[in-house]
C-alpha cells in the first residue's frame, strides 16, 4: 500500500478531535500509515495524542501514531501537513482581546489590532514551519487553519515557496445554513472575500436565482459560535446587495461590538480557557474514544469535513469545488493577482485553481476588499520585516482601528507585552541568561 503520512502541527488543540474523526470518516479513501502529532505543550499533547490514538484503533485504523514535541520528526516524510498553532497560546489571545479595551479599540483574535498582533506571532512561525517542509518533506501540503488564516495565505504564498492552502469553517458553515434555510440543498453558492471579511453573492438551483429572494427577506447564515452575533436586519443586507459572513458584525456594528466587549466579564479567550480545561478533563478518561459533543461550543465546528475532505481532494484528485484562502491569480479582476483572496476553487491533485468571477459589480464589496487587502498587505511586510513603520501603516488603514495616536499607543503596548513572541521588532536586544 503507498504510504500516506499525515502531520499535524499544534496537535495539542483541543480542535485535533475533529481532524481524528474526519480521518476515520474518510479511512476507506485515505489510506493512512502514519500519523504524527506535533505540539510544544507536552501536557496537551499527550491527552489530546493518546485520546487520537484510542479514535483511531476503536475505528479499527492500524496506523501508526506518533506523538512529538519535535518539529522535523513530524514534517520527515509528511504527505500533508495540518497547520492550527496558536504562537502564545491562549494567554496571549486574552491580551489580544483586553488591552485594546483599554483604548477604545475592539479585541479579537483576528478582526482589529487583536488579530494584528495575532499575525505579527504566528506569521515568522509558520515561515520557519514552511521553510522546515522544503528540507524535509518538499513534496506536501501545507493545509493551514491557524489564524487569521487569510493573511497568514497572504505570507507564505508571496514570502515561501511552499504548496499551500488556508482554510476556515466559515464558508462551509454558511453553505450549509443557507441551504437548510432554503430548503435548496444542491444549490450553487458564490461566495467572495478575504477571510473573515465575506459576502455570499449567488445562490442558484436548477438554473434559478434565489439571492433576490433570499436578499428581500434578510436571509442571515447561521452565526459563528465564537461570535457574539445580533444578526444583520433586512435593511443592512439590502443595502449590501449580499448576505454578509457574521464576521462583518464587527464592521457594520463597531460601535455596539465595542460595547459588548466592555461589558462582558470574560473575554472570549477567557472563556475558551474554561472551555479548553474542561475539554482535557474530558479528553484524559481511557474509556473515551470519540470525540465530545462539548467541542462544538467552540468556534471550530465542522474543522473535519473542511480540512480532511479537502485533504481528500487533493489525494484522490476529485476536482472538487472547494471554498480555500489561495492567490488570486486574475479570478477576480478589482484584486491584484498576488492577493490572497477567500473564493470557490476547483481541488486536485495540482491544487487549487480559482474559479474566475468576471465582471463581478458590487461595490460596496469591491471596495471594502481593497481597503482590507491593503491593510494585509503592510501587516505582512511588519511581519516579515519588524517594520514599526509598516505596522502603523497597517493599523490606519484597518477599519476597526484608523487613528493614530490611539493605534500607536496601543501597539507599543501590546508590542510589550507579546514582546518573547515578536523577535522582529526587538532585533539586536539580547535574551537575559
Amino acid at each position: 500500500m503507498k504510504k500516506l503520512k499525515i502531520a499535524i502541527v499544534g496537535s495539542g488543540s483541543t480542535y485535533t478531535p475533529e481532524l481524528i474523526e474526519g480521518i476515520i470518516k474518510r479511512k476507506d479513501v485515505l489510506p493512512l500509515t502514519e500519523l504524527a502529532l506535533m505540539d510544544i505543550d507536552r501536557r496537551k499533547l499527550d491527552i489530546v495524542g493518546e485520546l487520537g490514538a484510542r479514535m483511531l484503533k476503536a475505528a479499527g485504523l492500524s496506523c501508526r501514531v506518533v506523538l512529538t514535541e519535535n518539529l522535523d520528526e513530524a514534517l520527515e516524510g509528511a504527505d500533508f501537513v495540518l497547520g492550527q498553532i496558536r504562537v502564545g497560546k491562549l494567554p496571549a489571545r486574552v491580551l489580544d482581546e483586553k488591552i485594546p479595551l483599554r483604548y477604545g479599540l475592539i479585541g479579537q483574535e483576528t478582526c482589529g489590532i487583536g488579530g494584528f498582533f495575532k499575525a505579527m506571532r504566528t506569521i515568522p512561525v509558520m515561515l520557519d514551519i514552511a521553510k522546515r517542509m522544503k528540507e524535509l518533506c518538499p513534496d506536501a501540503w501545507l493545509i493551514n487553519f491557524s489564524n487569521p488564516a487569510g493573511i497568514l495565505t497572504e505570507a507564505l504564498l508571496n514570502h515561501s515557496d511552499v504548496k499551500m492552502l488556508g482554510l476556515c469553517n466559515v464558508p462551509y458553515n454558511m453553505f450549509r445554513s443557507i441551504r437548510s434555510s432554503l430548503g435548496l440543498e444542491r444549490a450553487e453558492i458564490t461566495y467572495v472575500g478575504l477571510n473573515h471579511l465575506s459576502w455570499i453573492t449567488a445562490i442558484e438551483q436548477d438554473g434559478k436565482d434565489y439571492l433576490q429572494g433570499a436578499l428581500a427577506m434578510g436571509l442571515n447564515s447561521e452565526a459563528m459560535k465564537n461570535i457574539p452575533s445580533s444578526g444583520f436586519s433586512r435593511e443592512l443586507i439590502q443595502t449590501v446587495g449580499a448576505i454578509p459572513s457574521s464576521y462583518l458584525e464587527y464592521y457594520y456594528f463597531k460601535e455596539k461590538k465595542l460595547r459588548i466587549l466592555r461589558e462582558s466579564e470574560l473575554s472570549r479567550g477567557e472563556k475558551c480557557i474554561r472551555i479548553e480545561e474542561e475539554l482535557l478533563g474530558i479528553y484524559a478518561d481511557s474509556e473515551l474514544h470519540v470525540k465530545p459533543e462539548l467541542l462544538s461550543s467552540r468556534g471550530g465546528a465542522n474543522y473535519s469535513e473542511v480540512a480532511i475532505s479537502l485533504v481528500d481532494a487533493i489525494y484522490n484528485d476529485k476536482q472538487e469545488v472547494h471554498v480555500v484562502n489561495l492567490l488570486n491569480r486574475g479570478a477576480l479582476e478589482f484584486m491584484e493577482d498576488t492577493d490572497a483572496v477567500e473564493i470557490g476553487a476547483v481541488i486536485g491533485k495540482d491544487g487549487a485553481k480559482p474559479i474566475a468571477l468576471p465582471g463581478f459589480a458590487n461595490r460596496h464589496i469591491i471596495d471594502y476588499m481593497r481597503m482590507v487587502k491593503a491593510y494585509e498587505r503592510e501587516t505582512v511586510q511588519a511581519a516579515v520585516t519588524g517594520s514599526e513603520e509598516a505596522a502603523m501603516r497597517a493599523l490606519m488603514m484597518n477599519p476597526l482601528v484608523g487613528d493614530y495616536d490611539t493605534a500607536l499607543a496601543c501597539f507599543r503596548e501590546l508590542k510589550e507585552a507579546h514582546k518573547a513572541y515578536l523577535p522582529q521588532f526587538f532585533k539586536g536586544e539580547t535574551s537575559p541568561a
